[in-house]
């Protein structure tokens, strides 16, 4: 504990003591921080010099201790289901790993399925008018008679009343 706090001390004054002019020469003893007791420690005077002097005990600042807060109900549901939805992200992987040859035969099975829909759809008015044609005798290659529709329409304006007529020929 050496501070560097100076301490306000007033030295005793010395009325002409004649050991003084001798105080330089004199041996001080050296004490090392270890030696040093409880309760004393170094201090720089008012005229620079340090030295050892009684000090009083600091005591150390207390930090404010917050007291515990329960931990919210939230936050426990939370950490229980992090596990259980991360194991079932893991099965669901693990299940698409083992389906994944069923799954790929079936989405072949759907693009087949998907390109019978569309054939059908072509295919079955071109057999719809091949058969018509051919029941009611009617077409380009057997000579009956086809009829045409013209339509006339005109409007004046941009929302001009439009008016048509329609001819059978």
């Amino acid at each position: 504990m050496h501070s560097q706090t100076p301490y306000e001390i007033t030295p005793t004054t010395h009325f002409g003591n004649p050991l003084d002019r001798f105080a330089s020469a004199v041996q001080r003893p050296v004490i090392l921080p270890t030696e040093i007791p409880p309760g004393v420690d170094w201090v720089t005077l008012p005229n620079g010099v340090r030295t050892l002097a009684y000090t009083h005990p600091t005591t150390p600042a207390q930090i404010p201790v917050t007291p515990t807060q329960p931990i919210p109900a939230w936050a426990k549901t939370t950490a229980l289901l992090a596990p259980t939805v991360g194991g079932g992200i893991a099965a669901a992987g693990i299940g698409l790993s083992y389906a994944a040859p069923g799954l790929i035969a079936m989405s072949h099975a759907l693009w087949s399925a998907a390109a019978l829909v569309v054939a059908a759809v072509i295919a079955v008015p071109v057999l719809l008018r091949t058969v018509r044609r051919a029941a009611t005798g009617t077409g380009s290659r057997s000579g009956g008679a086809t009829t045409h529709i013209t339509q006339n329409i005109t409007a004046t304006g941009l929302f001009g009343r439009a008016n048509g007529t329609i001819n059978h020929h």
